[in-house]
């Protein structure tokens, strides 16, 4: 057989083709289609490590949603004015953002101002009285007053967290994909401890915003290591599954967060805040043991080439789920240990650059992430009745997005198994862009063309619509940024998905930073803000169709894998095949066509006849030599 092969490549054939080689297909790459199903599929051992990362999701629930109670803005009383003024209240108005407090204005005489006000009349006061509605009887704003001219401090305070995350995910997705999920996670939970509980023993608001900033870093590598190691450990018939319940814990993080802070009210020792902030880290301490009980992922293990832990967890797995490897037909675990003399292979989110679908398709999503929650705090702000009373504000604005928070993670469900990822996060940037749209314009036709003179029922109407069309564009904003995040978790291979994921994680915060942004300017530039927003809307239901479908696909592993995971062509695979099938039979008689010809334009004619009959696998084969080969013969 040797003999053989060295004679062919001795002597070439005669017609200057080289015969394609087929070699045996590798096993370790394709971990969804063969080492996983080789271990047990999803078995006992995946089960388990699946339920320990959905019980951290509640805690990273209470964590995410502290801001609306620790710097929510109290309902104020001036006990003492430097004016000749009295009986000066403040109270909240009706905006609530994901991730903040409502903006606080003063109200003085039945005249309202905010405060920045020039003149700064609302805020000649020597003593406040200051009460909160929300639970606690103090929090961050009440402790030390910071209110008026140091109201912009709260807004501070609400970047802190934000920020944190933002460079969390960057960061630490690149340091999951160069060290390992489970160093960034151990790392996270350590320090998130440190940090969380320092925030609690805060001298001054400076201190309590630095150590925010480092809590929000640390809260976000524990949620994007625990994302990328749920995926990791699904086939692709669990994945999405799996992925809804951490979502649906989270929520119920959310609203069991009231119920808590009222548990916090009114401590004896210490101030109503600083124990809620230890309450809602000491729950973290239940993670120390995942140093021990929580392995790496054998996903990123096999990716990057570390072979000989990948042997040590492929024998726990197969233990743990009761398979015999030395009996396992496919030879995963033979094609394992030849492979144990290669070195790691390491990959930096950088080299996604240099690819040439991979990085749009990331990019899209990074978009659609941002705007899906910048969006949302438009939307958010539209719905709040700037008549309702502060207590009742409070409580409604909460539970309001809690339960659409619900009712988006309930219809996400079906809508994906019916429509596919792709379908179901292009239907709801659809409704989502239709809400923002209808809300924008709709609403001035009413009183521009029609109701002029009746403005109690044009009011009404318009404020009617503007809460209906504001929740049906929270619930679609909502899923958009769920969908965007796991569909990003899909199609980036296992190599960079870290830095990815992290990237439109960092995207979704950037969108939710447009809140107290928009606070900070006293929602100047409000109505820009939103049309900014609706524009991209339109824009992602453009770019949206570029994505490839990922459901019920493997998940790509290098960057080749992800390279090829492109959209489907619009053709079904069969009818391609008929019509490529009758473009050859066309062109079945070339052969016979004569190569010899005596004038110039006859051999050019007859060499592109010749080289139209050229087999494509052939052509493909030599790189492009059968047309040189053909041309030269020819005399071209």
């Amino acid at each position: 057989m040797a003999a053989g092969r060295l004679e062919a490549q001795d002597h070439p054939p005669e017609n200057g083709f080289t015969p394609l080689e087929h070699p045996v297909p590798r096993l370790l790459p394709h971990i969804d289609g063969s080492v996983l199903p080789s271990l047990g599929g999803f078995g006992k051992h995946q089960k388990q490590l699946v339920v320990l990362t959905w019980i951290p999701a509640l805690f990273i629930g209470f964590s995410q949603f502290s801001d609306y109670f620790l710097l929510a803005q109290p309902h104020g009383t001036c006990l003492q004015p430097l004016t000749n003024e009295t009986n000066w209240t403040a109270g909240p108005p009706p905006v609530t953002v994901p991730g903040g407090a409502p903006a606080w204005q003063l109200k003085g005489n039945g005249t309202g101002g905010g405060l920045g006000d020039s003149n700064g009349m609302l805020c000649a006061c020597k003593e406040w009285r200051l009460e909160l509605q929300t639970g606690l009887s103090q929090n961050v704003v009440t402790k030390w007053n910071l209110v008026c001219d140091s109201a912009w401090k709260v807004h501070i305070a609400k970047f802190s967290l934000l920020v944190g995350s933002i460079f969390g995910y960057l960061v630490m997705g690149v340091m999951a994909d160069w060290f390992g999920r489970h160093p960034v996670l151990i790392i996270s939970v350590l320090f998130m401890l440190g940090f969380g509980v320092s925030v609690a023993f805060s001298v001054n608001v400076t201190m309590f915003s630095t150590l925010r900033f480092f809590e929000g870093f640390c809260l976000a590598g524990l949620a994007l290591s625990l994302y990328v190691l749920r995926i990791e450990l699904c086939l692709p018939a669990w994945r999405f599954s799996m992925t809804m319940v951490a979502s649906f814990l989270m929520v119920a993080g959310q609203l069991l967060m009231p119920g808590v802070a009222a548990l916090c009210r009114n401590w004896p020792d210490r101030d109503d805040w600083q124990v809620l902030q230890i309450v809602i880290i000491s729950p973290f301490v239940l993670m120390l043991p995942y140093v021990w009980i929580f392995p790496e992922s054998l996903r990123w293990l096999l990716a990057t080439q570390h072979y000989k832990r990948s042997k040590v967890m492929m024998l726990r797995i197969a233990r743990k789920n009761e398979v015999n490897l030395t009996t396992e037909p496919s030879g995963v675990f033979t094609e394992l240990e030849q492979e144990l003399h290669k070195k790691p292979q390491r990959t930096c989110i950088v080299k996604m650059m240099s690819t040439r679908n991979l990085w749009k398709n990331i990019v899209v999503l990074c978009v659609n992430s941002l705007t899906g929650y910048g969006i949302h705090h438009c939307f958010a702000r539209s719905m709040m009745d700037p008549e309702a009373q502060p207590i009742a504000l409070c409580h409604a604005d909460y539970y309001t997005m809690a339960g659409i928070a619900v009712a988006t993670c309930l219809a996400v469900c079906p809508a994906v198994g019916l429509m596919g990822r792709r379908g179901g996060l292009l239907t709801f940037m659809i409704i989502t862009a239709l809400a923002s749209l209808l809300q924008l314009g709709l609403l001035n036709l009413f009183g521009k063309y029609g109701l002029r003179h009746d403005t109690v029922l044009r009011d009404t109407l318009n404020r009617k619509f503007s809460v209906a069309f504001s929740i049906i564009g929270m619930f679609s904003s909502h899923a958009v940024s769920t969908l965007s995040i796991f569909f990003c978790a899909e199609i980036t291979p296992t190599v960079i998905r870290g830095g990815g994921l992290g990237l439109v994680l960092a995207s979704a915060g950037f969108g939710m930073l447009t809140a107290p942004i928009m606070e900070l300017h006293n929602q100047k530039g409000y109505f820009l803000h939103h049309v900014i927003f609706a524009c991209c809307t339109l824009l992602c239901i453009i770019c949206l169709l570029l994505l490839p479908e990922p459901r019920g696909q493997p998940l790509p592993e290098s960057m080749a894998d992800g390279e090829t995971f492109t959209r489907q062509t619009l053709l079904h695979p069969g009818e391609q095949h008929l019509l490529l099938a009758k473009t050859d039979g066309d062109y079945s008689r070339v052969h016979d066509t004569p190569l010899h010809l005596t004038t110039t334009g006859g051999a050019t004619v007859a060499a592109a006849t010749a080289l139209a009959a050229v087999p494509a696998s052939y052509a493909l084969a030599t790189g492009g030599e059968v047309i040189g080969n053909h041309a030269i013969a020819n005399g071209v």
